[in-house]
């Protein structure tokens, strides 16, 4: 009976989340910032990944609250714990904007998090992750070309230019032209200005 019981208010507590998580993504779509920031904060309290998340997001964009970027991290950090992907791209983007030169540690931590969500098909991160590896004092090269191409193929238009790129200066694959032409055309269809002026150069 007690482990019944127990059962029980694990279910119950859940489904209160969920409700509560809900409740403020509707608050926030009609412009109840306040409301839904209070939703998410008490779905957030009781564990809630999803609802974690959306509290980081109140705090790094002031809605519903003041903006802070210290308490943003700390529920990206708590949603990222949990496999949450998109809090795990948001945590590791500060760790490597705000973290001190010195600390090793925090680079590798975001690292990790960014090739987590990269690998759950984040597009954002796989794109982060692709101009990461290709710049810095040990570029890698082939690394950055893969994560790239991945975003592409998610869509990213901005990946697609900067494969484009890979292909005309041979970084991580063999130089072809025509098939940095390929992908030149490729983001300019999309929209992407960098590609329609590499095109015409």
């Amino acid at each position: 009976l007690e482990e019944a019981a127990f059962q029980l208010q694990q279910i119950f507590r859940i489904d209160i989340s969920i409700a509560l998580n809900i409740l403020g993504i509707e608050s926030m779509r009609a412009g109840h910032y306040r409301i839904a920031y209070t939703c998410f904060k008490l779905a957030a309290d009781r564990g809630y990944s999803k609802a974690q998340f959306n509290v980081g997001l109140c705090y790094e964009h002031g809605r519903g609250t003041e903006k802070d970027l210290e308490k943003a991290a700390f529920y990206y950090y708590h949603a990222a714990s949990s496999c949450h992907p998109m809090a795990q791209y948001h945590y590791a983007r500060y760790l490597l904007c705000h973290r001190p030169e010195n600390e090793w540690d925090r680079h590798q931590k975001a690292v990790t998090f960014l090739e987590q969500a990269a690998m759950a098909g984040i597009t954002e991160a796989q794109a982060y992750l692709g101009v990461f590896y290709m710049k810095g004092l040990q570029p890698q090269e082939k690394r950055g070309l893969k994560y790239l191409l991945l975003a592409a193929k998610n869509g990213d238009a901005q990946s697609r230019y900067h494969v484009g790129v890979c292909y005309e200066k041979g970084l991580g694959v063999q130089q072809n032209l025509a098939e940095a032409m390929r992908h030149y055309r490729q983001s300019a269809a999309a929209g992407n200005r960098n590609a329609q002026q590499r095109l015409r150069v």
